[in-house]
């Protein structure tokens, strides 16, 4: 088998399918660009003029369009999901959006840190851990470690800075092998505070970017759906009928798509119900950690039996699914498990539950 032109389909969470078709050129245009990451790059630049923010009243179209990305090339919806969240960050900051193509680097790692030194300015000291394509971005919203124990804070930062160095990673992996994360170092870099200590992660849109991320997981899972119910079809067209397990995964299937499509509208509807008076007491994060979780299990169970009942065959020779099924995998380990879940116990445990 070799690598199908496929036609693009959008992936609906509560859209009505008029509505979807909206989004046909866009997905035309990354099917176009699928392993080009300065084209994706331009294309998530484009996007991002146009897409809603979440909490606005179209949160569920806003994960469509993630979804729908996914569905084409999970890589491609990697690329444009930081982008939006950086975006939608400077807005939550109550800064205008910045120019260019923008990542998020958060993560922390051993043996390292980030430092914010006041001075004529705030500058950047240190290093970051797993910053993906920092190299070609333009800018990042980056958090970084604050003096006298105060925590750590979130900053715009210039990647095209002098004092900003990438390092090249050893990139191994087969799963968006076109989005290298390294380690990034910073050197007396000036950084534009975007709110105070803790705020990067106490806001509400800490947990909507989480959930965001979810929809792309949803969308690379429709995708080998897709594929799955593709391969019965031909086969059936060259006179072999599915059999009863075939048909039984094939419903599983179905049946785990659509439970992930409601769990991702009622949670849309709840964002854009949000009031910002409520009491501070309230979750976003636990909301967060039931939707991912929900998702990654379905995803997982998704890829677990489209491999089983496709076999090794499309994996060894077709390069479109083999590269979705290597992209998820990775992709979807930003969910961490039951370590995640353990998270989501203990606010449970402490009252945080609607049952």
């Amino acid at each position: 088998m070799g690598k199908p032109v496929a036609e693009v389909h959008a992936v609906r969470i509560s859209s009505e399918p008029a509505q979807l078709q909206a989004l046909h050129p866009l997905l035309q245009r990354v099917q176009d660009a699928v392993g080009d990451v300065p084209a994706l790059l331009a294309i998530a630049g484009d996007v991002g003029s146009t897409a809603p923010h979440p909490g606005q009243g179209n949160t569920a179209q806003l994960w469509e369009v993630l979804a729908s990305v996914a569905a084409v090339d999970v890589a491609a919806a990697r690329i444009l999901e930081p982008h939006l969240d950086a975006l939608h960050i400077h807005g939550q900051a109550g800064l205008p959006a910045p120019t260019g193509t923008w990542g998020v680097f958060a993560a922390e790692g051993p043996g390292m840190q980030l430092a914010a030194e006041a001075g004529h300015g705030v500058v950047l000291d240190g290093s970051k851990p797993w910053c993906s394509l920092a190299a070609v971005l333009d800018g990042a919203v980056v958090t970084a470690h604050l003096p006298d124990g105060q925590g750590r804070a979130a900053f715009a930062v210039d990647l095209k800075h002098p004092g900003v160095s990438c390092e090249d990673p050893d990139w191994t992996s087969r799963g968006l092998k076109e989005i290298p994360s390294g380690t990034v170092h910073f050197h007396q870099v000036p950084a534009t505070p975007l709110q105070s200590a803790g705020w990067y992660h106490q806001r509400p849109g800490f947990a909507w970017g989480g959930m965001g991320v979810a929809a792309c997981w949803f969308g690379g899972a429709v995708a080998l759906a897709r594929d799955f119910a593709d391969s019965l079809t031909t086969a059936a067209e060259r006179g072999r009928e599915p059999d009863q397990l075939a048909l039984a995964h094939l419903g599983e299937v179905d049946r785990l798509i659509g439970a992930v499509a409601s769990t991702l509208a009622r949670a849309a509807e709840r964002i854009d119900a949000w009031d910002s008076d409520e009491p501070a007491g309230s979750s976003h994060w636990s909301e967060a950690l039931r939707v991912r979780g929900t998702v990654a299990a379905a995803v997982e169970r998704i890829q677990t039996v489209v491999t089983q009942n496709l076999g090794p065959g499309p994996l060894a020779f077709n390069d479109t699914y083999g590269k979705r099924m290597a992209d998820l995998s990775l992709y979807i380990r930003q969910h961490h498990a039951m370590r995640d879940d353990s998270q989501l116990g203990a606010l449970t445990f402490k009252g945080d539950r609607e049952w």
